[in-house]
């Protein structure tokens, strides 16, 4: 069974084969904040630390929420990431607070 090593929350979990790993965060309490979880808002950024080998395919909304730059240096979306294998993640706390504020324009836009 893969696992999913939550850095920034310390929590390790394992998982089956293609988990979601947003929705293996809120099951189990990985910390990783959000708040649409359908690659709209980006705040479920986060960095691959390790494994990026593990994930499947870069998607398109990846592509225009976080740009080639920001997948270049190994950051997801975790709504959009499904793990085939073992892989640690991170994110910093000091961007929730305005990932969380860009979030909520772009969900009042869509709206």
């Amino acid at each position: 069974m893969p696992s999913i090593t939550f850095h920034t929350s310390g929590k390790t979990i394992e998982v089956e084969k293609d988990a979601n790993l947003l929705r293996t965060s809120i099951r189990y309490e990985g910390a990783v904040p959000f708040k649409c979880g359908g690659g709209l808002c980006g705040t479920c950024r986060v960095q691959i630390v390790d494994g990026q080998e593990n994930l499947s395919k870069v998607m398109k909304k990846e592509i225009d929420r976080l740009g080639n730059d920001k997948i270049g240096q190994g950051f997801r979306l975790a709504c959009q990431t499904f793990v085939t294998g073992d892989v640690t993640v991170s994110w910093g706390e000091e961007d929730v607070e305005r990932l969380n504020k860009i979030a909520q324009r772009r969900i009042n836009a869509a709206q």
